[in-house]
């Protein structure tokens, strides 16, 4: 088991803001990403934190977290790998011009380049999909420049966090 840290994607911010750990169920896991990100274990990019809408909880928890939690991608390095991931998304038609598109537009490049550099590992709920053509999916660049990644659950299971349910 690695003892790295860990980069989290916006997905992780959002699926669990609508679907597993909604603030006012489950607050435990909120208060984790707050621990984690304050003994220096976990991250995201600022490129994420401006990929989440405003006007509702999930934007009020954003707007105050503490400005550490969102790492700026303004860094000759990070720069240099991004150009490296945009080369390998853009190389040829495998992927489609929409997909090639997408993925410019978003955090995801910036993600796999940040982790790259910094040796990170990237928090994802997206899967690895070898032949999917019409997206560029986080795993499949992770895999290409080898930066490990994984899903919000093991990243739990690794910080070993608990949620406890009190009557």
């Amino acid at each position: 088991m690695t003892d790295k840290d860990y980069l989290l994607d916006t997905g992780v911010f959002v699926e669990a803001h609508r679907r597993w750990y909604r603030q006012d169920i489950v607050p435990g896991f909120w208060d984790a990403l707050l621990h984690f990100r304050e003994v220096g274990r976990l991250v995201s990019l600022d490129r994420c934190h401006a990929e989440i809408s405003e006007g509702d909880a999930l934007a009020d928890w954003v707007a105050a977290a503490p400005p550490q939690l969102w790492m700026s991608t303004v860094d000759v390095a990070v720069a240099n790998r991004y150009a490296d991931v945009m080369a390998w998304a853009n190389a040829g038609d495998y992927f489609t011009d929409p997909a090639k598109a997408e993925f410019a537009r978003g955090a995801d490049g910036w993600l796999v380049a940040y982790g790259a550099v910094h040796d990170l590992i990237v928090v994802t709920h997206e899967t690895h999909e070898a032949e999917r053509r019409n997206r560029v999916k986080v795993p499949n660049a992770c895999d290409q420049f080898g930066v490990e990644w994984m899903d919000t659950f093991e990243m739990l299971r690794r910080l070993e966090v608990k949620f406890g349910w009190e009557p």
